[in-house]
C-alpha cells in the first residue's frame, strides 16, 4: 500500500515546554501537575521523570518516592496553547496539516512524491530541524509514516523520544506484537478487558480473528471499522456536531470546604455557559457531579426548555448542588465536573407553546446581558465584570485547562 498519511507526536509536551520557557528545569526530572501538592497526580512528566517510572497519572507523593529529586510545576495551559500554535506554523511550512488530533498531536495527508519513502523521510527530518531551531531544541517530536492515519498514530509510538518510524501493512502485526492491546487507538481499559475475557491476549491474536469477530467483540460496526484500519484502510473521519459543553476541577484541600467549593462550582458553570455563548449554542439539560474526599460520587441533572445566559444556569446550577449537599450530608468535596448537554443551535429550536410572552422577554434580556458581560470580560480580561462578589482565590483557580482532545480557542482565557 501507498504511504498516504505523516502523524507528528510532541514528546512530553507539557514537561517539554516547560523545560523550554525555564532553563533551570532542563535536562532534570519535572511533573506537570494541576495543583501543588502531593495529593495530586502528575498530568505530564519529562523523560528525565520517565526514567524513574513516572508517568501522567502518577501520585505525587509516589512520583516523590521513586524521585525524590523530582520537579514539580503547576500547568500554565496558557503557554501549551501558545506554543501549540507557533508549533502549527512551523509544521505548515513544510506540508499542510489535515487534522489537529490534540494539543500534541496533527496528522497530514501525503501527497505526490511525498509518497515515497525517501522522499517523505526528508520531509520529516526537515520538520524536525524546523522545530529545533524555530521554536526549541527541548521542542521534540515522534514522527510516524504509514498508508492510513490510524497505522501511521501506532508507527509515531515505535520509537520515543525523537523517533522516525514508516509502518507499511506488510509489517503489521509483526512491528507491533511487542504493544499491549490497549497501546492502540481506540482500544481502552474496559475494551482490552473484554478482549481479555475472550481469550484475546497480543495484538497478533486480535489481528487473526475476522471482520464479523470483530464487530461481535465491539458490540457495533466500529469493530469492523477497526478490522479494516488494522489492515491500512482509510476509515472516513466522523465530523458529527458538538455534543456536550463541559469543565471540571480537582480542588486544592483549601477550596474542599463546601461553600468555597460552591463558589467553585458557579465559576465552572459561568465559563461554560461563555463558551455555549461563544460557540451559538443552547442547551437543554444541565448535570453537575461531584466526588468527595472518601470516593462518594453523586450527580444531579435538570431538563428545560433552553438556555444560554448566566442568570439561568447559575440558578439552575445552584438548586441542583443544594439538593445534593443537603440529601447527603456532604462537607467536603474533592473534584467538581459541571455539563451542558443535548446541544442546538437557535435555529434548531421549536418553539414552546408554554412560554409566556412576559417570560420570553426576560429570558432574551438575560442573553443580552450575559453577552455584554462576554464583551466586557473578552476586552478587559476574565471577571472584569461578574455576577455577585468573586473572592481573588476562586479567580485565580479558573483558569483554562486543556484537556487531551480540544485545543482552548484563546478567547477561553478570558472568559
Amino acid at each position: 500500500m501507498t504511504l498516504n498519511w505523516l502523524y507528528l507526536d510532541l514528546n512530553s509536551y507539557f514537561a517539554s515546554v516547560e523545560q523550554q520557557i525555564n532553563k533551570r528545569l532542563r535536562d532534570k526530572p519535572v511533573a506537570v501537575v494541576p495543583c501543588l501538592t502531593d495529593a495530586t497526580c502528575a498530568i505530564a512528566a519529562s523523560y528525565e521523570a520517565k526514567a524513574y517510572g513516572i508517568k501522567t497519572g502518577t501520585m505525587i507523593y509516589e512520583a516523590k518516592r521513586l524521585c525524590p529529586k523530582l520537579i514539580c510545576v503547576k500547568a500554565n495551559h496558557e503557554n501549551y496553547v501558545d506554543y501549540h500554535h507557533k508549533i502549527l506554523t512551523e509544521i505548515e511550512k513544510y506540508i499542510p496539516i489535515e487534522i489537529v488530533a490534540s494539543i500534541d498531536e496533527v496528522a497530514c495527508r501525503l501527497m505526490g512524491k511525498q509518497c515515497q519513502e525517501n522522499e517523505v523521510r526528508q520531509l520529516a527530518k526537515n520538520i524536525k530541524q524546523g522545530l529545533q531551531k524555530k521554536i526549541g531544541k527541548y521542542i521534540r517530536c515522534s514522527i510516524g509514516i504509514a498508508p492510513n492515519r490510524f497505522l501511521a498514530k501506532t508507527a509515531s509510538n515505535l520509537e520515543k523520544p525523537d523517533g522516525l518510524q514508516v509502518l507499511y501493512t506488510q509489517d503489521v502485526p509483526e512491528r507491533i506484537k511487542h504493544f499491549k492491546l490497549s497501546d492502540l487507538t481506540g482500544i481502552g481499559r474496559a475494551m482490552e478487558y473484554r478482549l481479555q475475557r475472550s481469550g484475546i491476549l497480543s495484538i497478533e491474536e486480535l489481528y487473526k480473528i475476522s471482520p464479523k469477530h470483530m464487530r461481535k467483540l465491539w458490540g457495533s460496526v466500529q469493530g469492523e471499522r477497526f478490522w479494516y484500519m488494522l489492515r491500512g484502510v482509510e476509515i472516513p473521519i466522523d465530523t458529527s456536531q458538538r455534543r456536550t459543553i463541559g469543565h471540571s476541577h480537582v480542588l486544592e484541600p483549601k477550596f474542599r470546604q463546601v461553600d468555597l467549593a460552591q463558589q467553585v462550582m458557579s465559576r465552572l458553570l459561568l465559563k461554560a455557559a461563555s463558551r455555549l455563548r461563544r460557540l451559538q449554542y443552547y442547551a437543554n439539560n444541565l448535570s453537575i457531579s461531584f466526588r468527595t474526599e472518601n470516593g462518594l460520587k453523586m450527580q444531579g441533572t435538570k431538563k428545560f426548555y433552553r438556555a444560554c445566559d448566566n442568570i439561568t444556569l447559575l440558578n439552575e446550577g445552584t438548586k441542583i448542588w443544594n439538593d445534593l449537599i443537603k440529601k447527603n450530608q456532604i462537607r467536603s468535596v474533592k473534584k467538581i465536573s459541571v455539563t451542558l448537554s443535548n446541544l442546538k443551535k437557535k435555529t434548531e429550536l421549536q418553539p414552546d407553546l408554554f412560554t409566556t410572552i412576559h417570560q420570553q422577554h426576560l429570558t432574551e434580556r438575560f442573553e443580552s446581558l450575559s453577552e455584554a458581560m462576554d464583551t466586557i470580560n473578552s476586552r478587559f480580561g476574565r471577571d472584569s465584570i461578574a455576577l455577585g462578589n468573586i473572592p481573588n482565590q476562586i479567580q485565580s483557580f479558573s483558569g483554562t485547562r486543556i484537556a487531551f482532545t480540544r485545543i482552548p480557542d484563546k478567547k477561553e482565557f478570558n472568559e
